[in-house]
């Protein structure tokens, strides 16, 4: 496997934003300890999956790129790898579950890209894919089993590992919205090199947690079903082939949040932060907020923004 951060950080440098690292004096006392968040729903397209996008694209050489690219996604890699493609003049495809937020539907064309639905509950999107990459010469970018995709979130991690050191933060936990495990891997990689002290874990909605079942068990688990959950972002069949055993080596034990507490979570990071999140990219704040073991600083990556305007509003007027 040659996952290299450092050069994907390269090639990401002026296309990819560096992320705040956030903090609310209210938010702390709410949870009795300090929170540190990771704002990757403020990344280019809404989500972190723009850094792995355009790692991934920008490794190509230039004759592949030329030909197309190809990606399967709820919506956040989807966007992620058409805004990519975008820049460096590449066509798209990307497959989406037809029940994706229709923002992610409507954002993924707007950057460019042809979009080509499926039903998640009974299609596979793998062989989807696979068909297609075969019959229109396409390069099949996967959202999460890709070494060059797990360079580029792992650039998240370089920036957790600077902005922690610079808060004096050099001993917590990495709470991470986990699917696959492309990010959580690719961060935990980062840390292990550049911050030792800060252990990544994966956070899953209650119902999908094949990361956290995995890592309890040694070995890869699979979901049971497709749909069910609010939180489509982080909603796998299973773990990578590729990220799993980083994540059994390096990743502490994973943690599952019910849908509510990620609604819930919306609306505290929106009252005391100032920012949009998703729900599968509040599960991890959830759990730093509501799922904890102990009263340490904890840091958070809230992984992604594009949320439709009703769930947003609903979670608003529930919990805010």
């Amino acid at each position: 496997m040659t996952i290299d951060i450092k050069a994907a950080a390269q090639r990401l440098a002026g296309h990819a934003l560096r992320t705040p690292l956030l903090n609310a004096p209210l938010l702390d006392a709410a949870a009795g300890r300090r929170i540190f968040v990771k704002a990757e729903c403020l990344q280019k397209t809404g989500s972190f999956k723009y850094r792995g996008a355009r790692s991934a694209v920008s490794a190509l050489d230039p004759e592949t790129r030329a030909r197309g690219v190809i990606a399967f996604s709820s919506g956040n890699h989807a966007q992620g790898v058409a805004l990519a493609a975008r820049e460096m003049g590449a066509p798209a495809v990307i497959i989406m579950p037809a029940d994706a937020p229709a923002m992610k539907i409507r954002n993924t064309e707007a950057y460019g890209a042809e979009v080509v639905l499926y039903d998640r509950a009974n299609e596979d999107r793998d062989a989807i894919g696979a068909r297609l990459s075969e019959e229109r010469g396409l390069t099949l970018i996967k959202p999460f089993d890709n070494e060059q995709v797990i360079s580029g979130q792992g650039t998240t991690g370089l920036e957790i590992a600077q902005q922690a050191a610079e808060a004096g933060v050099t001993q917590a936990d990495v709470l991470v919205c986990c699917g696959g495990g492309g990010l959580t891997s690719g961060i935990a990689l980062a840390l292990e090199a550049e911050a030792p002290g800060l252990t990544a874990r994966p956070v899953e909605p209650e119902g999908f947690d094949d990361v956290a079942r995995s890592l309890a068990t040694g070995a890869i688990q699979t979901n049971n079903r497709m749909s069910g959950s609010i939180c489509d972002a982080i909603v796998t069949p299973r773990p990578g082939d590729l990220t799993f055993p980083i994540l059994k080596r390096l990743c502490g034990p994973g943690l599952a949040v019910p849908d509510d507490d990620a609604l819930r979570a919306m609306a505290m990071a929106f009252t005391h932060l100032k920012i949009v999140v998703e729900p599968g990219g509040a599960v991890a704040l959830a759990a730093a907020l509501w799922h904890h073991e102990d009263s340490r600083d904890v840091i958070v990556v809230c992984s992604g923004g594009n949320v439709d305007a009703d769930v947003f509003r609903g979670a608003l007027e529930r919990f805010a």
